[in-house]
């Protein structure tokens, strides 16, 4: 179901959803998030009046909204997730409700189908402002290369503090995966469905040199970043040893351990917390010292290694699979 348009007299080239008499209820505050990079944002004609301010660099950088988040320095870097692109992952962003979500842009030449009429409906019920706009202008906004026409302006992802993630529940020892250095946006997405999909509990980054939450790490991730808490910590290593102290185990995969994945056995029923690294590195020295024991996955063709969001779905299903026993 599309966006009606606006009663005669409304500003040019925008349409929004509703009658057209309140364009105004359910939007987005004035201020909001914008393009990273390009420090093109929407323009009042094109975003109901309201502009986004832009930071951060290139394609598949952060999107940032115009005042950081209480208790951050400023230019600390967060978790991000601001802007949102996909139709699967604007569709969990609405679902889930957890954060405020200030405004839908729907391309005005998409073909009517289940997913959009879902979005649509569900924002309404929301009554988050769905605005429909150029093609063209929307992947001028966009920050992914395909946005599938649809994107969402939301509140930054809240971040988990370490402490939290390390408490114990009943019959439910934690399970955590902690990432080492991972770069690139659709990796990191990736992995992140993938811990959705296996139960792990929390995600642990480090604040700086690894990538966050941008607008394609959310298109991959297809809604998980909505559902598995994420901790930034300043210092991956540092973390680890109050993991460790927690009584949970660390257990890094690299593929030149000698122990295999699938000797984890009873460690899998307790406390674990699994250390991925980047491709190419892997884990860092300091990292893998943190380590309690050092685990790869068999190779048993010519290559040496997978993907680290492939090696992710098979050792974090690993332990789904004897906490399930």
């Amino acid at each position: 179901m599309k966006p009606k348009k606006p009663a005669q007299g409304g500003p040019r080239g925008q349409r929004t959803a509703g009658t057209g008499k309140a364009r105004t209820s359910g939007g987005p505050a004035k201020s909001g998030t914008g393009a990273a990079g390009t420090g093109r944002g929407p323009s009042p004609k094109a975003a109901g009046g309201r502009q986004y301010a832009s930071r951060g660099a290139g394609r598949t950088g952060r999107v940032a909204a115009p005042g950081e988040p209480a208790g951050k320095k400023p230019g600390e870097k967060t978790l991000g997730g601001e802007q949102v692109e996909g139709r699967q992952a604007v569709r969990e962003l609405l679902i889930a409700g957890k954060r405020r979500v200030k405004e839908v842009w729907v391309s005005g030449e998409l073909a009517e189908t289940e997913i959009i009429g879902d979005i649509m409906e569900i924002a309404r019920s929301m009554r988050v402002q769905v605005t429909e706009v150029a093609r063209k202008r929307l992947e001028s906004q966009a920050r992914s290369e395909a946005p599938q026409g649809v994107l969402a302006f939301a509140a930054p992802l809240p971040e988990v503090e370490l402490g939290t993630m390390l408490q114990r529940k009943p019959n439910n020892p934690p399970f955590l995966v902690a990432v080492d250095g991972v770069t690139d946006p659709g990796n990191l997405g990736a992995l992140l469905r993938c811990c959705d999909g296996a139960g792990v509990h929390g995600v642990i980054l480090p604040r700086h040199r690894a990538v966050h939450i941008t607008p394609t790490a959310a298109k991959a991730a297809a809604g998980a970043v909505e559902h598995v808490p994420m901790s930034l910590v300043g210092g991956l290593p540092a973390a680890l040893a109050r993991v460790k102290e927690a009584g949970i185990w660390v257990v890094g995969l690299d593929d030149e351990a000698d122990r295999s994945l699938f000797d984890i056995a009873d460690l899998a029923r307790e406390g674990i917390c699994l250390v991925l690294g980047a491709e190419g590195n892997g884990l860092s020295r300091l990292v893998r010292d943190r380590c309690d024991m050092i685990v790869s996955i068999p190779m048993r063709g010519r290559l040496s290694s997978l993907n680290v969001s492939a090696a992710a779905a098979l050792a974090t299903y690993e332990v789904t699979r004897h906490r399930s026993r």
